[in-house]
């Protein structure tokens, strides 16, 4: 078992509150040090009240999931000796309402392009296994009730 942080904070300083006008930009903090500037959704919270340049948890919570599967089919494909040199994806998540009529995260889609080393790739349908595999195995996409697709964008 592991456990992890973030720290969030917000300061209101001299802005009103009560009119709920007040801006959402926060920061976030990680572990190593990294501070992200973080901020409520511009597609959910209008500016100037949002920031439409920092982080939002829409973004994040997509994010995080792209991740975890890079990091899992990285690990896949060099366990079976398949000698990756980029690796991308564009990622795209739905804020739409739920089964229960609630605002969610209900889709997201990894659109990984992945490139290997000539001589070292996996033919498609091994390919399509790896990131199967991956999805599998992202612990992100284990914990979330999302529908999460991957959709391999062959890479040349």
């Amino acid at each position: 078992m592991a456990t992890y942080t973030a720290e969030l904070a917000w300061e209101r300083g001299a802005q009103p509150f009560l009119d709920k006008r007040y801006s959402r930009r926060h920061e976030m903090r990680f572990d190593g040090g990294q501070v992200v500037p973080a901020s409520a959704s511009p597609q959910v919270v209008p500016p100037p009240m949002s920031d439409a340049a920092a982080v939002d948890p829409e973004e994040a919570f997509v994010a995080s999931i792209s991740s975890c599967h890079l990091l899992w089919f990285l690990a896949l494909a060099a366990q079976g000796g398949f000698l990756v040199d980029h690796y991308e994806d564009r990622a795209e998540g739905v804020l739409a309402r739920n089964a229960e009529g609630r605002m969610a995260m209900t889709t997201v889609t990894l659109r990984p392009k992945v490139r290997f080393a000539i001589g070292h790739a996996p033919d498609a349908a091994t390919l399509e296994a790896l990131h199967h595999k991956a999805h599998d195995q992202c612990y992100i996409a284990n914990s979330v009730k999302t529908v999460v697709n991957v959709e391999p964008v062959m890479s040349a």
